[in-house]
């Protein structure tokens, strides 16, 4: 029978590579003795007390099988998830970031050629159809949000039955192709029309509320993409998955996306202060929070009673779980945010905001 490799990560990196086989037990330490044995059809939870001399801050690894070997997820109290934004460089292959390179090129030139460019694409045709409808901005841009919501939820809700049928890889090709162009679309033309709706309130003029939105917008971002984590997944490089994550950011909110979206809408609200501002906000928020609710179920539907036990002692009100006492910090828990993803995201945000102006100039080329 295969032996079952599993596989340890500490706070500090560190990895603790055992193997149990069957009916064989490790000649060098007394404590590999204890560890049962697992097979592809079996699966066998270890939990260890923090006074473990071998385990210095124990964190859980995602578990992943094969016909070969199940590797589990252990942690020293019990948790079920994966570790969120790791990252091991020793563990990174060239060619994988080179294929990355290389797709993302492709698909920048595709969603040039048949939606950006006014001669080739259909993004133009596209807005002006359903410009049609109405002369007002507010609706136009609800009516945006709700087919870039319909089409990117529904493609999320038919995940599992769409990759048994056409496999991961495809699948996430079809909903990156379709979702990618409906969101162009949507941010381009709240940007040129940001302030064509009805005045409510004026507040830019008042001291400290740009540091206020500003502040509150950048700290969304941390909430905003914890999906991309996995940018080799993301590009359907390596084999995209349904991750169930339970720490860094997922200890504060079990949706950290809806909250991220919920910040960055309240802080361009108050900003802007106008009627195409709460439109937009308002079908935001919502298409977040039916997510919620879909995210929830293709995570129950997946992962079961794990997943029960993660939903226990997280929360989706951020930081909910940790004041009732449900969610148990540890001492080194900032530790979860020292991380490449994490300090890749903050670099993006603030070449982002010092790129605002090059955003705006490129959306009003575009005419929609």
């Amino acid at each position: 029978m295969a032996s079952t490799p599993l596989v340890f990560s500490t706070s500090f990196s560190s990895k603790l590579h055992l193997t149990s086989h069957t009916n064989k037990s490790h000649p060098h330490h007394p404590l590999l003795n204890s560890f049962p044995s697992s097979s592809p059809s079996s699966k066998s939870r270890l939990k260890f007390s923090s006074s473990n001399p071998l385990m210095f801050s124990p964190k859980l690894v995602a578990r992943a099988s094969s016909e070969e070997h199940a590797t589990e997820v252990i942690h020293d109290s019990g948790f079920v998830g994966e570790d969120a934004a790791t990252f091991h460089l020793d563990k990174q292959k060239l060619s994988s970031w080179l294929y990355f390179t290389a797709i993302l090129g492709v698909v920048l030139f595709v969603l040039n050629l048949i939606w950006i460019d006014d001669s080739t694409g259909f993004g133009k045709v596209f807005v002006d159809t359903i410009s049609g409808i109405s002369d007002t901005h507010e609706l136009v841009i609800l009516v945006l949000i709700l087919i870039f919501a319909g089409v990117h939820s529904g493609l999320a809700s038919f995940r599992d039955s769409g990759e048994k049928l056409i496999g991961e890889r495809a699948y996430r090709v079809l909903f990156a192709g379709t979702s990618l162009p409906l969101a162009l679309t949507m941010i381009v033309y709240f940007i040129n029309h940001r302030y064509d709706g009805l005045q409510l309130w004026q507040v830019q003029d008042v001291p400290g509320v740009h540091q206020l939105v500003w502040l509150s917008n950048f700290i969304s971002f941390f909430f905003l993409y914890p999906s991309t984590f996995n940018l080799l997944e993301v590009a359907a490089v390596d084999k995209p998955k349904l991750h169930l994550y339970e720490t860094g950011i997922m200890r504060i909110t079990r949706h950290p996306q809806m909250v991220g979206q919920v910040m960055w809408c309240l802080g361009h609200t108050v900003w802007i202060g106008n009627s195409v501002a709460v439109a937009a906000s308002f079908a935001l928020i919502a298409h977040h929070l039916f997510g919620v609710w879909n995210g929830d179920r293709k995570l129950s539907d997946r992962y079961g009673e794990d997943f029960e036990m993660v939903k226990g002692r997280t929360s989706v009100v951020p930081f909910a779980a940790i004041l009732d006492g449900r969610q148990k910090l540890p001492k080194d828990f900032y530790k979860e945010f020292i991380r490449l993803p994490y300090f890749t995201i903050t670099a993006i945000t603030l070449g982002a905001y010092f790129a605002h102006p090059l955003m705006r100039a490129a959306s009003f080329k575009l005419h929609w």
